[in-house]
Order: C-alpha cells, then structure tokens, then sequence
C-alpha cells in the first residue's frame, strides 16, 4: 500500500527534465520562410497613456500556489504595460511587489496561516519550498513593510466579483476577524483602510482598464472539491452579493466615473480543463491478489446491503452496478470516494433497528480529483492501520474530487457568467478575450506560438505553474499576446501586424529554488 502515495506524480520527473517542449517539424521549418512585412505600428484609437489592470490572482501573477517578485514582474498587465510603454503611448506601470522570491506573507513577524511559500519541484512533484531550501522564509509583512502607491496592478489573489466592491476589503483588522472580511494582498495595496478596490483604481482616472474577475467565484467551490465550504456565487442578487449586479456595478462605476475610458474584459474558463483536476487519474490504486481479496472481503457487507436494496427498488440496477465495489489484482483499481447525489440507502437489520449504508463508491473517469489527492491517496487514516489507507479502505471525502454533478453546476455558473461579460463588454464597446475558449484550446490541442507548442500538462505543458491553478510566466505572456489581438480587434491598433506582440519562449516556464531575493 505504501507505493500509493504521490504515484499520480510520479510520472512527472521525467517530463520535468524536458519541460521546454520539443518543437514540431513544422516549426523547424518556419526559419526558412521567407521573411513577412510587418506594418508600421498604430495605436489606433486607444489610449494607454493610463493603465490600470483590475482582477484576482490571474492579474496578480501568481503562480506555484504564491505570489512572489520575479513572477508579479512578468504577470500578464505587466507584460501589456510593457508593449504600450515601447510602443504606444503608455506610461508608468507600478506593482505592489512583493519583498522576495519565496512568497508567503506575515503579519508582525508571524506567517499568516494559508499563505506559505511558493511551491518547487522536487523530482517527482510539487512540494514547498522550504523542503528543499530550508532557509526559505517569507520576508514580506502586512503590517512592517507595505509599499508604496498608487498601483497600476490591483490584481488581488483571492478575490471574487463582489469583493472589488466591498470597502474595508483591504482593513487588517477584517482579515484577523471570523470570518474574515478583508484580504492581506489588498491590505498591502490600498489607499486606505477603508477604500475598495475599484475606488482605488477610479482615483487614478485611468485611459485603459483590463478587468479579469469572476474566476474565484468558480474556482473556489471547484477547488473545495464542491463539499459547500466555498460555495458558487449565484447570478442573482444586489451589488455585492450577485455575479451579474457585482459585475455590471463594476464596469458602471468605472465607466460613469472616468470620462472616455476604454477597456479589455476576459471572460472565466472553464476551471475543470485546468491540470490542477486533470493531473490525478481516478484509477492509481496497485493491488496484489492478496491485499484485492481482503480489501474486497472488508466490503462485502457493504455490497451486500446494495444488492438487498436493489431486491427491495431502493435502488435501480443501474446504481446497484455503479456502486458495487470491486478490486482486483491490478495497477489501476479506481479510488473508492463518497458522493452525496447517491441515494440514501436505509435497511433493517431486526425489529426495530436500521442501519444506513454510506454514500460510497468508486471513481470513474466522468470524476475529477484534485491535485493535492496526488499525495494524500495511500496515507492511513488511522497511523497504524495498515486497513485505513485512504481512497481504498477509507473512501475519499467530497473535498477530493469533483463529481459529475458538481461539474455540471460549476459549467452552468461559468456560462451564465461569461454572457454577462460579453454583454456587457459589447454595450461598453469594450474588447474581450476569450479566455474560456483559449484554455479550452490548450487542453485539447495545445497553442502553437514563438517556436513553442503549449499545453496544459503539469510542468510538461508549459503553459501552468505547479499549482495546477495558475498559468507560468510563458503562460503569462500568451495571455497578454492574445489580450493585444483582442484590442487590436477593438480598436483598430496592430499590435499583431505590426510585430509588436511579445515572444513566449522568452518567459520562463519555472525558477530555481535557489531564488529567494
């Protein structure tokens, strides 16, 4: 049983030596081409003179499971505002940057539980820094340190749609309360305890805004594993509780407040084609013939109750059939996981007395489990017990994974929420980037670009960070690349025909545990 443990990731040390994808054939041969010219650059209709990016962690720029210095300075505003200073007419960009390159955050000295250091690669998976540097400490404080601004880069991690509304979001005494009502990334950014985040970014009257949130308000339920901790945020309701108010309030307040402003919006993804649920197969389980027949005899009673309530039309055969559990002599027996959308199965046991059999069964391939499970399947539930390994004998709590069901509910409030942005992004005459359909593409078939080819495969890929959530710097960029053609679209610039997009393979895909500073 003890080889059980991170076999999901196990496949990764190998691929990690060769995460700089191989270029295909056909790539190798665009040197030969002959050479394209490009257009003299125009702006256009826009005006960058002013840019200011609003969002959560995917404007931020985080990545590996933290923000730190070297990857906000390559986040995708960062990487825009970049191409407009050279270029166009743009100014400035600040960032709130974080003291190192380790991640973490404190507050007077001590780390803020849940926010730790950036994850690394130790050879056959991700793992926190300080396992392999353990002078590795966060440097960066809520309360000693916090720099200096106006931002340009309210990116906030953890944010949800109504958060950028809410005033006091960046107070240090609501990240101390319970439950908490402020966000320490936002404490170290705003003008104020109690100003919010779109009031930051109105104050500087900005000519060009990105707006990319809504994605938290997915992901933080998918990340739960569904199990209600995090729920999905529901399209109806007020500003500052409903997606559609909250968002619909934000591009107002922007729009009705800064005179002239012109804008690029970037819808959700589709959060279940991300490796963080894609990476872990739902079959990892190696069983000898030996450990199959006592772990099969260990359920027995258990199927034996389904096949009675299946005799009594409790239950149908059909989820008589999905619900037995059998394992066999093999090296990929599915996980046993708990589903609470089963029927509730009650049977007498004598006069008077019931017992309740448990919503249990195994994975199958329809099912996501999270990346974290990688290295929790295989552990004991009970240290000691060489009968307690989890995802076998003990089935895998709702946090683990994503049912069916549960990915259909995250789907429906996705879609729901993208015509929301469309429209709106449409009676602003505001560009959008598609980026559901764009991480879509990288799931399928991987994006061609600067002599690479990504994909959304963990470390191998490229395009995602070792958290599974995040994208890479290169990720990064070909956010921003695919931001540029989408304002090129709207207003009318060239940034694309004019060669004036950044060159992927330039970004880093990963950074040495050896940086810290």
């Amino acid at each position: 049983m003890k080889n059980i443990k991170h076999i999901a990731l196990s496949f990764l040390a190998l691929g990690f030596l060769a995460c700089e994808n191989e270029v295909l054939e056909d790539l190798r041969n665009k040197n030969n081409e002959e050479a394209v010219e490009l257009e003299t650059f125009t702006a256009g209709s826009a005006d960058f003179s002013t840019y200011v990016s609003l969002g959560n962690s995917l404007t931020a720029g985080f990545a590996d499971g933290a923000l730190y210095k070297v990857a906000q300075q390559n986040s995708t505003p960062a990487i825009m505002a970049q191409q407009f200073a050279a270029v166009a007419n743009g100014g400035s960009f600040t960032q709130p940057l974080m003291n190192d390159n380790v991640g973490g955050l404190l507050a007077g000295g001590n780390q803020l539980p849940g926010f730790g250091p950036r994850l690394v690669f130790n050879g056959s998976g991700p793992v926190p820094l300080e396992s392999l540097v353990p002078s590795a400490v966060p440097t960066t404080d809520v309360i000693l340190n916090n720099p200096t601004g106006p931002f340009n880069n309210l990116g906030v991690p953890g944010a949800k749609s109504f958060h950028l509304l809410a005033p006091g979001y960046g107070n240090f005494s609501g990240v101390i309360s319970n439950p908490p009502t402020a966000n320490p990334y936002f404490v170290r950014m705003a003008s104020s305890p109690g100003t919010s985040i779109i009031a930051d970014a109105v104050a500087q009257q900005p000519s060009f805004f990105s707006l990319w949130i809504g994605n938290n308000d997915v992901l933080g339920f998918a990340l739960s594993g569904g199990d209600g901790s995090n729920p999905i945020t529901p399209m109806a309701g007020p500003a500052g509780v409903g997606f559609q108010a909250s968002y619909q309030a934000l591009v107002a307040t922007m729009a009705g407040n800064v005179p002239g402003v012109q804008g690029i919006l970037a819808n959700i993804p589709n959060v279940t084609a991300i490796p963080h649920f894609t990476t872990v197969p739902h079959n990892p389980v190696p069983l000898d013939a030996a450990t199959a027949s006592l772990v099969n005899q260990a359920y027995a009673q258990y199927n034996g109750g389904l096949q009675a309530a299946a005799a009594n039309n409790i239950i149908t055969a059909a989820e008589l059939e999905a619900r037995t559990i059998s394992f066999s002599a093999a090296s990929d027996n599915a996980v046993v996981i708990v589903d609470e959308d089963l029927t509730v199965i009650t049977l007498p046991t004598g006069p008077g007395t019931f017992t309740t059999l448990p919503n249990i069964r195994q994975a199958t391939s329809d099912d996501l489990l999270v990346l974290p499970a990688a290295s929790f399947i295989g552990t004991l539930a009970q240290p000691g017990n060489p009968l307690s390994v989890n995802g076998v004998a003990v089935a895998l709590a709702d946090r683990w994974v994503l049912t069916p069901e549960e990915q259909s509910a995250i789907a429906d409030a996705t879609a729901q929420y993208n015509g929301v942005i469309a429209s709106v992004a449409s009676a602003n005459g505001y560009a959008l980037l598609d980026a559901n359909s764009l991480l879509d593409q990288l799931a399928s078939a991987g994006i061609e670009t600067s002599g690479q080819v990504l994909t959304s495969d963990l470390v191998t890929g490229g395009a995602f960070s070792l958290d599974g959530v995040h994208p890479t710097s290169r990720g990064y960029a070909l956010i921003a690349n695919e931001m540029l053609k989408a304002i090129d679209v709207a207003y009318g610039s060239n940034f694309e025909a004019s060669g004036n997009l950044v060159d992927v393979s330039q970004y880093n895909v990963a950074y040495s545990p050896g940086l810290l500073q």
